[in-house]
């Protein structure tokens, strides 16, 4: 399964995260299929900056938003509770 998720960079200390496209089964700071984005939780208010037509081409394509990830998607304006998998509706 790919996932959408987070992968983070940055000094100790200092985090910033880049928003990814991965394998499910990849390390949280391994291999990736595509960046499609970063997000900075220092700033304030908190940096985000994704590509939003490559998130829905692959949502369109299957993959799955991580918890965190879907946060972001929502307060980027990406996703809207409504388009959310049914999976991830509990």
């Amino acid at each position: 399964m790919v996932k959408i998720r987070l992968m983070r960079v940055g000094k100790k200390g200092e985090p910033s995260y880049r928003v990814v496209v991965a394998d499910a089964h990849s390390p949280r700071d391994g291999r990736i299929i595509e960046n499609i984005g970063w997000y900075n939780p220092l700033t304030e208010p908190s940096t985000i900056n994704v590509d939003v037509e490559r998130v829905k081409h692959w949502l369109s394509v299957g993959a799955q938003p991580t918890d965190s990830a879907r946060s972001l998607l929502e307060r980027a304006g990406v996703l809207t509770r409504a388009e959310q998998p049914a999976e991830a509706k509990k």
